[in-house]
């Protein structure tokens, strides 16, 4: 592929059809990455193809490669509400109905009359034919396609042994028949696949419940006038309305009002946040207060609730290394398993074994070898864990980060906005000194005179008016206030004495001729940010504090975190050069920043973490977004990640012991068909469930 090409690509996601299991999922892959300049990933649990292309490939010659290894593509369309298929439930449930007394018929001597067998026969044959269509016409599919699934092995399984009983009933051998182990491995497959969908759908229920949260419908505000509009018409720089209860409707800025905005649901923060004019809010979150008139900065598929869809969607789809493994594994295990099977019926042939148990064998091993577990490991519990991760405010942009995290032994910590607030406050400072300094400061713009002015209004109420207010850049200000010329600034500025206090601006205030006093501001500590390093460090992290303050605000900083390492001085261009000289020390690091300037250190990290309360330049930079500025959520998105790995490997362990087990066993004769079935379907039966016990992440 050329250089233009590889610039020129574009993406896809298609939605497959008729994969029915991992394997199916695996030659799909296989198939679409043939295709020269094409990359794709295909997910069994989703039913979805990411797919990476060229200039000169369409979608329409995608879908045909699909389509010409026996299987649909489409582009998806919108969710739906979903509901049980009737079909599969039908067919369940008829099978069922059907199999029960044929069990109870083979099971019990005294209930076998003369014709029972031709009665089983009766009760089989609509099992075996209608009820296990899904997996003949998979199989014929697939032998059309030269390749071989698990369709393949349980369509073997139960056609070799209706063929072994007509065989015997023709013939006379009327005590060796399998119509009961044939309905039953049906049965049960059947059962398993209706439920392992159901399950897939719970675990892909966040994301669908993130996608509902979004409004429907919005008021806009026209000459004054409202009008009520789908929110697709709404347009950016519009001003809508947000009334108390109400979702606010995208992304905006808040034009007149004040209220309380309940975020719950995007970043599981379970106390409302107050908001005023000028403060930004995020779409899908629930105005609890008094109304608002918002002007929409963002609409459709640029809104914070959209980017978090599409994080969390790419993470489903994805694979992790683990998965590529058990992938590789699947592609080959459908042949390997047939040779056994027949390697189990000959070797039993040739010494001497009864045909019947020769043929028992042989269909237990085609049936208990079914890796479906396999293919569900790894996809399930990447569907929780991240939906999970939704629901929290923790967005993991991928499966490969999984990995990431366990190795994990250092966290570099960006100061300002992530382990402290990024506003300045008062913290020393009260009376008359306070009140008439925070008139002058009142008048400017600087953070500094804000956070004094702003400390002034809290403690006095409304402030008395400034006249002839100056302002010297760098220095300080001065005003006339309730008829004293009052100065607020740096000593050199107001005559006072130099005056250090670490981590801290001190500010002198003088009117009369005379310094009156000083006020203290700094930029504040978080009040999570000390139970957050303690969290981190009992995952055995060790937290560095990195920012471009003086040595003295990182020491005052540290110390009220619990920060014992910290790097001061740090040029924006230079955060890089600290993430990589960590790594040069052995160290494997991840960085918690929420700033452009941190966007490429959360890059070259290994492992990057965006505070969503800031730039998307960080966000698209970091493997991990926490949606809320609460730095307790990097410890949680640290043991989700762990956790959500670990249940991964714990369900690939459980795959593969089970059919490294179970293939010996019913090789050796030791495990009856019927049983096979029922432990084949329990097996992706556990998986899934294990998978979903991520659900109770706290």
């Amino acid at each position: 592929m050329s250089a233009a090409e590889v610039t020129t690509a574009a993406r896809v996601e298609l939605a497959i059809g008729g994969m029915t299991c991992a394997s199916c999922a695996a030659r799909v892959e296989r198939k679409l990455n043939k295709v020269d300049g094409v990359t794709a990933t295909v997910n069994y649990a989703t039913e979805k193809a990411q797919v990476s292309y060229p200039a000169r490939v369409s979608v329409d010659d995608l879908k045909s490669v699909v389509e010409a290894a026996g299987y649909s593509a489409r582009l998806p369309e919108p969710e739906v509400p979903e509901t049980p298929e009737e079909a599969p439930r039908t067919r369940l449930l008829v099978s069922a109905g059907l199999t029960v007394p044929l069990i109870a018929l083979a099971m019990v001597p005294a209930w076998q009359f003369a014709a029972w067998p031709w009665v089983s026969l009766a009760l089989a044959a609509p099992v075996v034919t209608w009820g296990a269509w899904p997996f003949h016409r998979a199989a014929a599919v697939n032998l059309r396609h030269a390749t071989a699934t698990m369709d393949t092995l349980i369509s073997l399984g139960v056609v070799a042994s209706v063929a072994w009983s007509l065989y015997a009933l023709v013939f006379g051998a009327g005590h060796h028949l399998y119509f009961e182990v044939a309905a039953a491995i049906t049965t049960f497959i059947l059962a398993g696949r209706y439920f392992e969908t159901r399950s897939k759908r719970r675990a892909g229920a966040a994301l669908r419940a993130l996608m509902d949260l979004g409004a429907r419908d919005v008021t806009v505000l026209r000459d004054g006038q409202e009008h009520l509009v789908p929110i697709k018409d709404l347009q950016v720089g519009a001003v809508f309305v947000a009334r108390p209860g109400e979702k606010i409707a995208t992304d905006g800025v808040i034009a007149e009002g004040g209220s309380a905005v309940d975020t719950g649901m995007l970043t599981g923060e379970a106390v409302p946040v107050e908001v005023g004019p000028g403060d930004a809010v995020t779409g899908a979150t629930v105005n609890v207060g008094g109304r608002l008139l918002v002007r929409a900065t963002r609409v459709g598929a640029d809104t914070r609730l959209a980017q978090m869809a599409r994080l969390v969607e790419a993470a489903q789809n994805g694979k992790a290394d683990v998965q590529r493994l058990a992938d590789r594994v699947s592609a080959v295990f459908v042949p390997a398993v047939v040779f056994a099977a027949l390697a189990t019926l000959v070797g039993w042939l040739a010494t001497g074994g009864a045909p019947d148990a020769a043929f028992t064998a042989a269909v237990a091993v085609l049936i208990i070898a079914c890796p479906c577990a396999l293919g569900l490991a790894t996809p399930t519990a990447l569907l929780v864990g991240t939906g999970r991760g939704a629901q929290l405010g923790i967005l993991i942009k991928g499966p490969e980060v999984l990995e990431s995290t366990r190795r994990v032994d250092t966290v570099v910590l960006d100061k300002t906005g992530t382990v402290t607030t990024g506003r300045m406050a008062l913290v020393e400072g009260d009376g008359e000194v306070l009140r008439l300094a925070g008139a002058v400061e009142a008048a400017s713009e600087h953070p500094i005179a804000r956070a004094i002015a702003d400390a002034a209004r809290e403690r006095f109420g409304a402030l008395p008016a400034v006249t002839e207010f100056r302002s010297t850049a760098g220095l300080g200000v001065t005003g006339v206030v309730e008829g004293h010329e009052v100065a607020v600034g740096r000593a050199v500025f107001v005559g006072g004495e130099p005056a250090e206090t670490e981590g801290a601006t001190t500010v002198h205030v003088t009117w009369g001729g005379e310094v009156r006093g000083r006020l203290v501001v700094a930029d504040t500590i978080k009040p999570t940010s000390a139970q957050a390093v303690a969290e981190l460090r009992e995952l055995g992290l060790t937290p560095v504090l990195l920012t471009g303050d003086n040595a003295g605000a990182a020491r005052a900083v540290a110390a009220q975190a619990g920060i014992g390492e910290f790097v001061a001085e740090v040029l924006p261009e230079e955060k890089v050069a600290v993430v990589k000289r960590l790594q040069a020390q052995g160290r494997v690091v991840a960085m918690v920043g929420d700033g452009v300037n941190d966007a490429a250190a959360l890059a070259q990290a290994d492992l990057g973490l965006a505070m969503g309360t800031g730039t998307d330049a960080a966000i698209e930079a970091s493997d991990l977004t926490l949606v809320r500025g609460d730095l307790r959520v990097a410890a949680d998105a640290i043991r989700l990640a762990r956790r959500t790995l670990a249940t991964i490997k714990g369900n690939l362990f459980w795959a593969f012991a089970y059919n490294v087990a179970a293939v010996p066993l019913a090789a050796l004769g030791l495990l009856d068909p019927m049983i096979a079935g029922a432990a084949m379907a329990c097996s992706s039966a556990f998986v899934v469930s294990n998978s979903l016990r991520l659900r109770r992440f706290r």
